[in-house]
């Protein structure tokens, strides 16, 4: 079965990408730091709005805007999720299993990712407040406004 992503141009999208084997990289100060760096220079060069983010021990959802005429996405998860894996200390970096090892992959991230294109306002709102209360919903707080690593403290 081939799956068909939504690729409109210019449009808002709902991710959620893994780490490889839901391993909690994001649970050290240090590793969302490097996340961040990555972030930016991929922002420097491929251009996008995070309109909301949370990053979590195991997982991260961020709302995104692309540029009028641009919907590619796809590259830009690629190239995020490249330079993060090179940031990332060779001690912090898990031998690839076999299957991995042959394609020259990390295990450091899911080969996929999961998005949604957001259709409307509602939509929208649903999926910020998905994103704020992530935290909560998984047990590590008890108040959105707790969690460090979210795009709450912007609104």
């Amino acid at each position: 079965m081939e799956y068909r992503r939504d690729r409109t141009p210019g449009g808002s999208y709902f991710f959620t990408v893994v780490t490889y084997g839901r391993r909690p990289l994001f649970d050290d100060p240090a590793t969302v730091g490097w996340l961040r760096a990555a972030f930016r220079i991929v922002k420097s060069h491929r251009p996008f709005r995070i309109e909301a983010s949370v990053v979590l021990p195991d997982h991260l959802h961020m709302i995104w805007t692309l540029p009028a005429g641009d919907s590619d996405y796809s590259t830009r998860w690629g190239a995020i999720k490249g330079r993060f894996t090179a940031l990332l200390p060779p001690h912090l970096r898990p031998d690839p299993p076999g299957a991995r090892t042959r394609r020259n992959e990390q295990a450091v991230w899911q080969r996929r990712f999961w998005e949604h294109r957001i259709r409307d306002d509602a939509d929208h709102e649903h999926c910020m407040a998905y994103i704020h209360w992530n935290p909560v919903k998984h047990g590590l707080v008890s108040d959105p406004n707790d969690w460090p690593y979210s795009s709450i403290h912007r609104r």
